[in-house]
């Protein structure tokens, strides 16, 4: 792999992606304004009730799903098939040079967050959640992490430039 500027944005926007949630969760799991150890379920309003900060360690995927299932189950959904995705992904972008800017980043996005999660599955059994939402019912998530948000805003460009290419044809 030759190192061009293209791949040195890939992983520079992975790594930062990686590193922006890891700091996030140390920041979370040690010290949050002022306080120690914010305990699992503290809830912490950042702007009312519409910005709450909480530690969630979520042994399963999105919103939880999957923190029931059985080990191994876990093990293959949880950590073996995104790692063989995630890899996918990254060969793709790295061989498909026809791939836009934004596409690129939206995919580094994806796969650094992905690599994030992944990593604290391995390395401490749960992911650390801690973003919470609420508009007042017009809008409200679930507890998420800076790699839940670095997936999802990729997600949303990747969908955007489809639009976006399948106008200009």
């Amino acid at each position: 792999m030759k190192l061009t500027k293209r791949n040195i944005y890939i992983f520079l926007v992975i790594i930062l992606t990686i590193a922006a949630d890891q700091i996030s969760k140390v920041i979370v799991r040690a010290n949050i304004g002022g306080r120690t150890n914010l305990t699992p379920g503290e809830q912490i309003p950042i702007i009312g009730d519409y910005f709450i900060l909480m530690n969630v360690e979520n042994t399963g995927a999105f919103l939880g799903m999957g923190s029931d299932l059985n080990p191994t189950l876990r093990i293959i959904l949880l950590l073996i098939l995104p790692i063989l995705v995630l890899g996918f992904v990254l060969r793709h972008i790295l061989k498909d040079k026809s791939l836009d800017n934004w596409s690129l980043f939206a995919f580094a996005s994806i796969i650094g967050g992905g690599i994030a999660n992944v990593y604290d599955r391995i390395v401490y059994g749960s992911v650390t959640d801690f973003l919470f939402i609420d508009l007042g019912g017009v809008f409200k998530t679930g507890i998420f992490n800076l790699a839940d948000l670095s997936v999802t805003t990729g997600m949303i460009i990747l969908v955007f430039m489809s639009f976006r290419k399948k106008k200009t044809t």
